[in-house]
């Protein structure tokens, strides 16, 4: 199988979900997320900020703030090939755009609340692909595969994506890391990782 045909097609299929379905989607694995016994106990939680069709993930960090957590979001470090993780309290104020146009903290904060990788308990990462054993295709850059497996390889990693991404098989590279879990609308699958 094609990796990049495959990422293509899952990437309009999920670009062609109407917003109503995207956000109906979004407050059903916000709902799933919530249950997860290991979300109830994480302290420290990274997780993305949805950009274009990506399951969002706005009302997950407001529930996050809410329940007096550190909530921590990446900033992309594109000559360093890394992930920067950035503690924020008001996502509205302090999330502009950053590479490729995705929100990021904004600069006057990227120093003074960084969070060191190996305090996270819990990391949510977007893909284009998902499978059925907990294996993730991003899109094709290896930020988060190069982060979570030499610099947070503690934390618990659980994909949020559409049902639609999510197929029996994957044909992951190498470098692919797997997941502890994968939610979506519908279910919750759990990796192979361990």
């Amino acid at each position: 199988m094609d990796s990049q045909k495959l990422r293509r097609d899952i990437l309009l299929k999920r670009d062609a979900l109407s917003s109503s379905v995207q956000k109906k989607n979004s407050l059903l694995v916000t709902e799933r997320v919530k249950r997860l016994a290991e979300f109830q106990t994480a302290e420290t939680i990274f997780i993305y900020v949805d950009f274009r069709s990506e399951l969002a993930t706005g009302e997950l960090m407001k529930h996050i703030l809410e329940s007096s957590r550190t909530l921590v979001v990446p900033v992309t470090l594109v000559q360093e090939k890394d992930l920067l993780a950035v503690a924020i309290t008001d996502p509205d104020r302090q999330l502009e755009p950053g590479y490729c146009t995705i929100p990021e903290p904004v600069p006057e904060i990227r120093t003074t609340c960084t969070v060191a990788p190996e305090e996270i308990d819990i990391i949510f990462l977007p893909g284009s692909v998902f499978d059925e054993r907990g294996g993730r295709m991003g899109y094709g850059g290896g930020f988060y595969d190069r982060f979570v497996s030499k610099r947070a390889p503690q934390a618990l990693r659980v994909g949020l994506a559409h049902e639609l991404q999510l197929v029996k098989e994957a044909p992951l590279q190498e470098h692919d890391e797997l997941l502890d879990f994968v939610i979506t609308e519908k279910r919750m699958v759990v990796g192979t990782r361990k």
